[in-house]
């Protein structure tokens, strides 16, 4: 099982989300000279979701961000900076088939305010 979360920021929750490079392995794989992959993920309440992974077509990092679909399921579970995803790439050990998961977590509006004066959280 493979997966990461992260505490939104402003742009997180206005344009896109910045994945991991780490995460780009749990993708599905991009075709041959494509810098976009599109894979579903599953909510807590089994609505599914298709996101697009983009990566930047040159310079040393791919800098992977999450684009199509992402701003839609920020507006639908009502997010802010401050709330935090989470997603977990599963696979069913009888069929080997992959499953994606993508949780979203509200988070106090403390840390909320604490964000927007500091700009970064007070956790590691």
């Amino acid at each position: 099982m493979a997966q990461f979360s992260k505490i939104l920021r402003k742009t997180d929750t206005k344009k896109r989300l910045s994945v991991p490079i780490r995460f780009l392995r749990s993708l599905p794989p991009f075709k041959l000279g494509s810098h976009a992959v599109t894979f579903e993920a599953t909510d807590e309440k089994g609505q599914a979701w298709t996101f697009q992974c983009s990566i930047r077509k040159g310079g040393q990092y791919p800098k992977p961000v999450l684009t199509r679909g992402w701003v839609a399921f920020v507006k639908s579970k009502n997010l802010q900076v401050g709330d935090k995803v989470r997603f977990i790439k599963r696979r069913n050990r009888a069929t080997a088939a992959i499953s994606y998961k993508v949780r979203a977590e509200r988070q106090s509006r403390s840390l909320v305010l604490h964000l927007a004066v500091h700009g970064s959280s007070p956790f590691p």
